[in-house]
């Protein structure tokens, strides 16, 4: 590449940047049904032209913060399951979902834009799946290295809901029994509730010491999926 090529190209990772970085402070002041490529493009003293070179639509850019946002969170679930390497299993299953839980109250308006109110007319496309998952397979790994080694222990599970469990663990958690399959969805479905309750301020005048209570349900939700 040459040097003219290389100044191009950190130019507009640069402008790129400071798109997003605005972006985010109108998803702040204004809520994500609001954004605009033409608001941005003023507050930072650009044509909306020029911005469209960057992101071709509203929809683009909402893809773009939304991947960002999927793969913060994510790399923040990472983390924390690396550096509790070695614990028990039901520890590092709770760091994961403390760090998801500080994640969420250290970024509100990212956290509301990927799990609070769907946004009108916006349908996430195929490349926001696999950063969205990245919370999700860290808890699963958790899960699939304890019933590797210490085995889990024995779960319920209807009959009526055994073709749907079944089919759960085909397609989510190969290697896994249907009961823990089925357990995992409905923890992965409470983690994200005790979080968005928290944020959204459904738990004010209800829980105080919020820290205990988070702590106390996810270790629960380890029990639910079979971590002893």
């Amino acid at each position: 590449m040459s040097t003219t090529q290389g100044a191009r190209a950190r130019a507009r990772i640069e402008v790129t940047a400071a798109i997003k970085d605005e972006a985010r402070r109108r998803l702040a002041a204004d809520g994500a049904a609001k954004l605009s490529l033409r608001a941005v493009a003023r507050e930072l003293g650009m044509v909306s032209s020029a911005l469209y070179r960057y992101f071709s639509s509203r929809d683009d850019l909402l893809t773009a913060l939304i991947i960002d946002a999927y793969d913060s969170l994510g790399q923040a679930a990472e983390t924390a399951r690396d550096a509790a390497a070695g614990s028990a299993p039901v520890a590092r299953w709770t760091a994961v979902c403390e760090a998801v839980r500080s994640w969420a109250l250290e970024h509100p308006h990212e956290y509301a834009l990927i799990y609070g109110s769907p946004v009108p007319g916006y349908s996430a496309p195929e490349t926001t799946v696999a950063p969205a998952s990245r919370v999700a397979f860290a808890l699963i790994g958790i899960v699939r290295d304890a019933h590797q080694g210490p085995g889990l222990a024995a779960l319920p599970l209807s009959e009526a809901l055994r073709p749907e469990a079944e089919r759960m663990a085909a397609d989510l958690t190969p290697g896994l029994p249907p009961e823990v399959a089925a357990a995992l969805v409905v923890a992965w479905a409470q983690l994200f509730g005790l979080v968005g309750f928290e944020l959204f301020g459904q738990f004010h005048r209800v829980v105080e010491d919020r820290e205990a209570f988070f702590r106390h349900a996810v270790t629960g939700l380890a029990h639910d999926v079979g971590l002893r």
